[in-house]
């Protein structure tokens, strides 16, 4: 009974730990969250507009680095994300101040990452 159970998880749990865009995906969701939580903190520390530039391309290179006030993040182009700048202004809060997001990946593998309006929190 234990080796059919096992063997029915396994039809259906197997496939997803072999399925690498779903960890390329995640991880890709991870990188720009983490570019844009650094880039409003780097805002605020600094009393200026930083702007996190999200791109794709065949290399990714999503570091934490302030390169002529802008915070790059490059995501591979296995993954798919959208070419966008989320600005903050030195309360750290969106320019314009309203909420975003930006979907990472595609369905069902997908990653929303939302941007609050007046508080610039990245969740």
């Amino acid at each position: 009974m234990v080796i059919v159970i096992v063997g029915i998880l396994a039809m259906f749990v197997a496939p997803r730990f072999f399925d690498a865009n779903i960890f390329q995906s995640r991880g890709a969701a991870d990188q720009v969250r983490a570019a844009l939580r650094y880039g409003q903190k780097i805002a605020i520390a600094q009393r200026t507009n930083v702007d996190v530039v999200i791109s794709s391309a065949a290399i990714s290179d999503c570091g934490t680095q302030l390169v002529g006030g802008d915070v790059v993040c490059i995501i591979s182009s296995s993954v798919a994300v959208p070419g966008k700048t989320v600005t903050f202004n030195a309360l750290g809060q969106p320019v314009p101040n309203a909420a975003d997001s930006i979907v990472v990946g595609t369905a069902p593998n997908a990653t929303t990452i939302n941007i609050e309006a007046e508080t610039g929190y990245v969740h």
